[in-house]
């Protein structure tokens, strides 16, 4: 039971998760924009509109703030069934389904940004990175065997994912803040034509 003129748990609570997310909220989006070396914990207090102490309540370092970014927002498996995204007899339109059952650029664009600037100096975000883009490949592959007719040999099958995810990375990393635009829907749109064809192609 509160006392008088406390805060009850559940408001306590909530208020105290609020604040969590909008740290990690601002250190994203620095991350993703300035580099972690770069950012401060006094630039991400200022982002997140709460005292700078209140950071190391949640989390004792800096890195401890990028591993749990990590931990809690990279999809580990973003996709598992992939039976509705498939359009039989068209493999380009099912690759522009799974892009668009991920939407890769609008809920984990800054923090895709984030692994890629920092994976070279943190090796502990390479293994997360490393999960994301092999459960990425599986999904393409399985996208890809069920919409087209015929057999397709596993070599040409996993390389022609393997470029599929890397679009879909690239649209997804490319730093617009830095003026630089990846591939439009559009542009992913050819890729997965140029995907289909060389698959068929060389099937």
């Amino acid at each position: 039971m509160s006392t008088p003129g406390s805060t009850p748990p559940r408001r306590r609570a909530r208020r105290d998760n609020a604040a969590r997310v909008h740290i990690l909220d601002a250190a994203e989006t620095l991350f993703a924009a300035h580099g972690f070396d770069a950012t401060s914990t006094t630039a991400i207090a200022a982002a997140a509109d709460v005292p700078k102490g209140l950071i190391f309540y949640y989390f004792p370092t800096k890195e401890s703030i990028l591993e749990t970014l990590v931990a809690e927002r990279l999809p580990a498996e973003p996709i598992q069934d992939v039976t509705g995204l498939v359009s039989p007899g068209d493999p380009a339109a099912s690759l522009v389904n799974l892009d668009a059952a991920l939407d890769l650029r609008t809920h984990h664009s800054s923090l895709l940004r984030v692994i890629w600037r920092e994976a070279e100096t943190h090796p502990g975000l390479r293994t997360p990175l490393r999960r994301l883009r092999t459960s990425l490949q599986e999904a393409t592959m399985r996208v890809l065997q069920a919409s087209v007719p015929g057999p397709i040999q596993p070599g040409t099958l996993r390389t022609c994912a393997t470029t599929w995810v890397s679009a879909m990375f690239s649209a997804a990393t490319v730093d617009r803040l830095f003026g630089l635009d990846g591939p439009s829907p559009d542009e992913l749109g050819g890729i997965a034509r140029l995907v289909a064809a060389g698959m068929t192609g060389m099937g």
